[in-house]
């Protein structure tokens, strides 16, 4: 199995993980390995586990197109009572400001399109970059 490369230097971490969905698995650890260490609530811990899959899902399979030589970087800094999580790809990015509403009455019924949604409502703030390839969530600890 290919080990992904970890880093704790003070309080910033980070994680680079294959474009595969597998690699879901290396960062669900580092999720649990922070969270315990600064002992997040059980709130905050869902919230955050469910963001990060769903940012990291992204990544891999539609920035990255699940190319296992493109990699997915996921750093967490802790500072203070906040963690700042950021999750990057390789790919083009998306223009994350036209998306379609998932709550509309027309895409309730769709299988997709909720992850951006997701990340807004559950993360204390979400912030993408200018072209779309990352995205910051930041948590209250």
């Amino acid at each position: 199995m290919e080990q992904a490369n970890v880093h704790a230097a003070g309080e910033l971490y980070t994680l680079q993980l294959p474009s595969k969905v597998e690699s879901i698995t290396q960062l669900e650890a580092l999720i649990e390995e922070v969270a315990d260490k600064y002992q997040v609530s059980e709130d905050t811990f869902a919230n955050m586990m469910t963001c990060l899959n769903e940012a990291v899902m992204n990544a891999i399979l539609h920035g990255n197109k699940q190319d296992e030589n493109k990699t997915v970087f996921v750093n967490v800094e802790v500072d203070g009572r906040r963690m700042v999580w950021t999750i990057a790809d390789e790919g083009p990015g998306f223009d994350y400001n036209n998306l379609p509403d998932p709550t509309a009455a027309d895409r309730l019924e769709e299988l997709t399109g909720r992850g951006v949604f997701i990340l807004k409502h559950l993360a204390d703030q979400c912030a993408y970059n200018a072209s779309g390839n990352e995205v910051e969530l930041h948590f209250k600890i």
